[in-house]
């Protein structure tokens, strides 16, 4: 399969697996939704990591598929192309992305769709769909605008440039820089550490974020407190807070 997943301890690692560049052709990006679906329902994953293995996380879509479409076949692809990668956007646990080498198009708009971006140094990212006569079709104008501001944006998206790790870190692309040989090592850490954490509570501070980011603040706050009223309702919570009281902060241990 061009995408499969391993799941381990409570982390599930969607990878990418297409050499030798992981071009994102159909199959494979129907394959991630039904992932991203996969490890929503799963109770074993509590934790995500997308990767596409030590020297690439995914250059792109596969160009010489893409090329077949007339402007019909495309209505009807771009709506599931963008359904599976909002599934995977929508996956209810943190998600970490672990970007090496290049990630640009199709993958740099998969490594948006996380909720923490670690590249190696040598990655390089970008949206170079206007180098095709198109734009980013898989959520780039949406997620990249909301990632980094509309400026830094327009300036990938209209130039097309890429963009090495250190200017990725700067402008807000990726949170964490690290040697290349590490990232699978740095987002295994980040998704163990969560995958030990109050499942419901880390749901809630999640959507909590990224719907309120949808809408004006008095709805972002209804919506942040419908959820904190909500964990009262949950074992995690009573767990949580009798630690804090018999034990200290930071020694609960979540089931």
């Amino acid at each position: 399969m061009p995408v499969h997943l391993e799941v381990s301890d409570g982390v599930g690692t969607i990878r990418l697996d297409r050499p030798p560049m992981n071009a994102l052709d159909i199959a494979g990006q129907d394959r991630l939704g039904e992932l991203a679906a996969e490890v929503t329902e799963r109770d074993d994953v509590r934790a995500v990591i997308l990767y596409g293995g030590e020297k690439v996380f995914a250059a792109g879509a596969d160009i010489k598929e893409m090329e077949l479409l007339d402007h019909a076949g495309m209505v009807r692809r771009s709506r599931p192309l963008q359904e599976a990668f909002t599934a995977v956007a929508r996956i209810p646990k943190p998600v970490v992305a672990a970007v090496t080498g290049y990630a640009l198009g199709g993958g740099c708009e998969l490594a948006l769709c996380a909720d923490y971006r670690i590249a190696g140094d040598q990655a390089k990212l970008g949206q170079p769909e206007i180098l095709l006569g198109l734009i980013p079709g898989a959520g780039g104008t949406q997620r990249l605008s909301r990632l980094v501001g509309p400026s830094r944006a327009k300036d990938l998206i209209f130039t097309g440039r890429m963009v090495k790790a250190d200017e990725a870190l700067r402008i807000g692309l990726v949170d964490l820089v690290v040697p290349a040989a590490e990232v699978y090592e740095h987002a295994r850490a980040w998704a163990a550490r969560l995958a030990k954490g109050p499942a419901l509570a880390l749901r809630a501070a999640k959507e909590s974020v990224d719907q309120g980011l949808e809408t004006d603040l008095d709805t972002g706050l209804t919506i942040e407190r419908t959820w904190f009223a909500g964990l009262f309702a949950t074992e995690d919570r009573e767990r949580g807070m009798r630690s804090f009281v018999e034990e200290g902060p930071g020694r609960a241990t979540f089931l």
